[in-house]
């Protein structure tokens, strides 16, 4: 990727993501990567204080939503886990945040709180 594209891209999925402000157990959380470059959803399994570290660092399980699934240790700071900063693994950049999941038929706009848009009826008829 160019330099801050995936700055740019962050910037893009913020406007198209209901973004949460923190990362809980069971939350669905959105990882984009520069180096793979790839975009993948995650489930939280746990999140765990790493008492190893002086400041406050945490031990976030994770299963990738992947086929196969894939469980995974990372280890994160809040800033890192709730979206607020672009880190680094293995020299290559990562974003980290968790989703806001609803009603299917609610939009983005609808779910982060913004302006209400008119919801459209679907265009699926039932058949008896």
């Amino acid at each position: 990727m160019e330099p801050n594209n995936l700055e740019k891209l962050v910037e893009e999925l913020r406007s198209i993501t209901p973004f949460k402000d923190s990362t809980d157990v069971g939350d669905v959380v959105l990882i984009a990567s520069e180096q793979p470059r790839l975009i993948l959803y995650a489930k939280v399994t746990a999140i765990d204080r790493d008492p190893s570290k002086k400041e406050e660092w945490w031990n976030i399980g994770l299963t990738f939503l992947t086929v196969p699934l894939q469980n995974v240790l990372w280890t994160l700071r809040t800033a890192q886990m709730t979206g607020q900063e672009i880190f680094t693994m293995g020299g290559e950049k990562r974003f980290f945040q968790a989703v806001f999941i609803g009603e299917p038929s609610a939009s983005v706009d609808e779910l982060s709180g913004h302006r209400k848009m008119s919801r459209q009826k679907g265009s699926l008829k039932r058949i008896k």
